[in-house]
């Protein structure tokens, strides 16, 4: 792989721009970290935000182009601010010291060796909490590698099984072949999913797949893949919270929410797979009151 972020190749797009020079790729993304948000979250996994909450580091934009993104704000439309790789180290600190269980790192990909220097730094400075990788899985082997002995627990999605709704909904060409490669590596370093005494994550895998409107045969192959290719101790967390966001409105049959049968279709299959492990959802939790107000917090008091 060429020298990081001089001749970027840390994702599938293979853009190789010289972001330290300041030219922007797919993704948009400068040649520091950029953040939107850093605080307590609690509307994660039960395993994730446990009872204190999950110390959740919004990285802005993002190298898929979902239309119908609840983050769109800062994945797409850019909001956010730069800050040093030693200031991100002190905001992991900082959540630390705010008593989270973890530090949860969302649409990390385009900051890889970035935030990997950070977490050595905070490291050094007493960070003593797992580290979440919460990821789109557009991801590559190569740079995941980097991240070996620094991530504890990763948090993919899987989104599509078809190349035609990845495409077409995330201008993300091969995303299935390219995903499943990306788990299988994270699973070959951290495992299956392992709780504490409190039922908090500590390590392992857990893959999230959102049902979407219209997509339940999609939704049945890629749980199935699930099944014939990692054991029943990784976690499924199956999502129901899909809501038209973005520029979903425009666009059927991503213009309605999930209905209850579609639902339940797809939660049929899982069990029919045996896959036990992991979380469900009430079709309650499709609101707009549960993504986060972006608005910089956090960033202040890091480094």
């Amino acid at each position: 792989m060429p020298e990081p972020l001089r001749e970027c190749t840390l994702c599938p797009r293979n853009c190789r721009v010289n972001r330290l020079a300041g030219e922007k790729g797919f993704c948009r993304a400068p040649g520091r970290p950029k953040v939107a948000q850093a605080s307590l979250h609690f509307w994660e996994e039960p395993c994730i935000s446990g009872r204190k909450g999950s110390g959740t580091v919004f990285f802005s934009q993002c190298n898929m182009r979902c239309v119908f993104c609840q983050n769109h704000e800062i994945s797409q439309d850019g909001f956010g601010r730069e800050i040093e790789v030693a200031q991100l180290a002190g905001v992991f600190l900082d959540l630390q010291q705010q008593g989270a269980h973890n530090i949860n790192l969302v649409s990390p990909t385009p900051y890889i060796p970035l935030i990997a220097r950070a977490i050595e730094l905070a490291r050094e400075k007493g960070l003593a909490l797992p580290v979440v990788y919460n990821t789109n899985a557009y991801e590559k082997v190569e740079a995941l590698a980097m991240l070996e002995g620094l991530v504890d627990i990763y948090l993919p999605d899987l989104k599509y099984f078809s190349d035609e709704p990845s495409r077409r909904y995330s201008a993300a060409p091969g995303y299935f072949a390219v995903a499943t490669a990306a788990i299988k590596e994270m699973y070959r370093q951290v495992g299956a999913l392992v709780l504490d005494e409190q039922g908090v994550a500590r390590r392992g895998l857990m893959i999230r797949h959102l049902v979407l409107p219209g997509q339940v045969e999609d939704s049945k192959q890629v749980l199935r893949w699930i099944a014939a290719n990692l054991p029943g101790e990784v976690y499924i967390s199956l999502m129901a919270q899909y809501f038209p966001a973005y520029r979903a409105g425009g666009i059927p049959p991503l213009n309605r929410r999930l209905r209850r049968k579609e639902y339940e279709q797809v939660v049929a299959c899982l069990l029919e797979l045996n896959r036990d492990q992991g979380y469900v959802q009430e079709l309650e939790a499709a609101s707009p009151d549960y993504v986060p107000a972006f608005d910089l917090t956090g960033l202040d008091g890091g480094g």
